[in-house]
């Protein structure tokens, strides 16, 4: 994710729940070398003032001298129409205070995809971002198709759940971590896809992966998983 740093305004991480994305942001926001301000998304946020009041607390406890009551009273009328002027008062703030390079992850968009505010706001605010803020935005599907000519225009980078999955060789690496052997990473990986949340819940419980072993060679119909256990001790 380093290299959308510098080459988008934002990134998209896309992947049903237990695919990885929270797991993969917030490894990256702790090494980032930014100020993180975090906001998780409720379904009760589709009202756009509610949106402006969570996102403007939380970019506000990492740049204190924004004002929310100001960017806020910039877009007084919390309506579709008045959300293009939400994205430019706020964008002016974070520009006039700057500090260190900030990251803004927004988390689990999708909740409230169906907000008609949503498309005008973001159209407006992504392009305005100014160059020492880096926004990221996870979801369990992808956002709203007006948003996608912000990918063609560059402003825009996508990580699809397919990019989080851990390859074998991968979740063998994370296992040998945890002192588990590799017919142990074997049966994770068959088990799980490849699905980074489950895989790294499999390989911190060794109790549960022991289990998960001896399911495994008393239920196994999976000619994959028979041919993984096979390979890991031929």
């Amino acid at each position: 994710m380093s290299e959308h740093l510098a080459s988008a305004n934002a990134t998209v991480v896309n992947g049903r729940a237990g695919s990885g994305k929270t797991m993969l942001v917030t490894d990256f926001a702790r090494q980032a070398g930014r100020s993180v301000a975090w906001y998780k998304v409720d379904a009760a946020d589709n009202d756009l003032r509610v949106f402006a009041d969570y996102l403007a607390a939380s970019v506000a406890l990492q740049r204190p001298q924004m004002n929310p009551e100001h960017w806020l009273a910039s877009g007084a009328r919390a309506e579709t129409d008045g959300a293009e002027q939400l994205a430019e008062a706020f964008v002016y703030q974070l520009a006039e205070t700057r500090g260190e390079p900030l990251l803004i992850v927004i988390e689990d968009l999708h909740l409230i995809y169906d907000a008609d505010w949503l498309v005008a706001f973001f159209t407006r605010f992504l392009p305005l971002l100014p160059p020492d803020v880096h926004v990221i935005i996870t979801c369990r599907s992808l956002p709203p198709a007006p948003l996608w000519r912000l990918r063609s225009k560059q402003m825009l980078r996508v990580i699809e759940e397919v990019e989080l999955s851990f390859t074998l060789e991968e979740t063998m690496a994370l296992c040998a971590s945890y002192g588990l052997r590799e017919e142990h990473a074997r049966v994770a990986w068959c088990q799980t896809n490849g699905r980074a949340a489950t895989i790294a819940e499999f390989a911190a419980t060794p109790g549960r992966a022991g289990r998960a072993i001896v399911d495994s060679f008393l239920s196994l119909n999976n000619s994959r998983c028979a041919s993984l256990l096979t390979d890991a001790h031929s």
